[in-house]
């Protein structure tokens, strides 16, 4: 039976406020179903405060949040079960193995038998292109790119129908960033994941996302990457102006053409 609510977040009229710094003035966003959508914006902006608005982990002055059709209360917990949260330092439990920490949210959040438990973990590791060696190991003796995945298998342990990703290739060589991007969009298209991205790396931004919004003026600009780069905001213009950004979308349209 298909959902009632017409998209997987909607944002409407969001305020946030710090003292007298206004970061978000009613603020409106609609993230649409089984999309990718990067999220970029200027320092100061607001991205992470947004991110964790959403997530129920700060408390607007105003306006509403609903994800999957459910209104988000930070002093409620949120429907946690159906999102996965992957944040910029990956937050692996340092004394648990990668499988223990991939097999700790199911663990938390269900009654399965151990057995199975352990199982579905590791099916998870090998969905991000890990193996039973790498499964092991403790987060210190991964390298960054490994620590990226299998952040991204714990994220997704719980089978979510949402994804939040934050600088998910910060960090990363250029080979595992492409590698990474490359497994975002495999996820997205064989799981029905809706992905929503705080990310500066224009090769992601051109390579796998769908919509683009743009943090400005303590709104957002949300659009296609062909309308935003078109857009006459100053900042948008100087950010996908930039050679880097250039090159990147260059190379985005011969991949399409190939």
């Amino acid at each position: 039976m298909a959902e009632a609510y017409e998209h997987i977040i909607k944002i409407s009229g969001l305020v946030n406020r710090f003292g007298k710094q206004v970061v978000h003035d009613n603020l409106q966003l609609d993230v649409r179903r089984d999309e990718i959508l990067g999220v970029v914006g200027g320092s100061g902006t607001g991205k992470s405060v947004l991110l964790r608005s959403i997530l129920g982990l700060h408390g607007p002055n105003e306006g509403s949040i609903e994800v999957l059709g459910q209104t988000i209360r930070h002093h409620r917990p949120g429907p946690h079960k159906q999102w996965g949260v992957l944040f910029q330092g990956g937050a692996l439990l340092s004394g648990l193995t990668v499988q223990e920490n991939v097999e700790l949210p199911i663990a938390l959040h269900s009654n399965l038998p151990i057995e199975t438990r352990r199982e579905l973990a590791v099916l998870k590791i090998f969905m991000v292109g890990l193996d039973l060696n790498a499964a092991a190991k403790f987060p210190n003796e991964l390298s960054g790119g490994m620590r990226k995945r299998a952040s991204l298998a714990r994220a997704l342990a719980l089978e979510p129908k949402v994804l939040f990703l934050d600088e998910p290739t910060a960090g990363l060589d250029p080979i595992s960033a492409t590698e990474f991007d490359q497994l975002l969009s495999y996820l997205k298209a064989n799981l029905d994941l809706t992905i929503v991205m705080i990310t500066h790396d224009v090769d992601t931004l051109f390579g796998v996302c769908d919509r683009v919004a743009v943090l400005v003026n303590k709104g957002i600009i949300v659009d296609t990457l062909d309308e935003i780069v078109r857009h006459p905001d100053p900042w948008i213009q100087e950010y996908f102006g930039d050679p880097r950004a250039m090159r990147a979308r260059k190379a985005a349209k011969a991949k399409v053409e190939i």
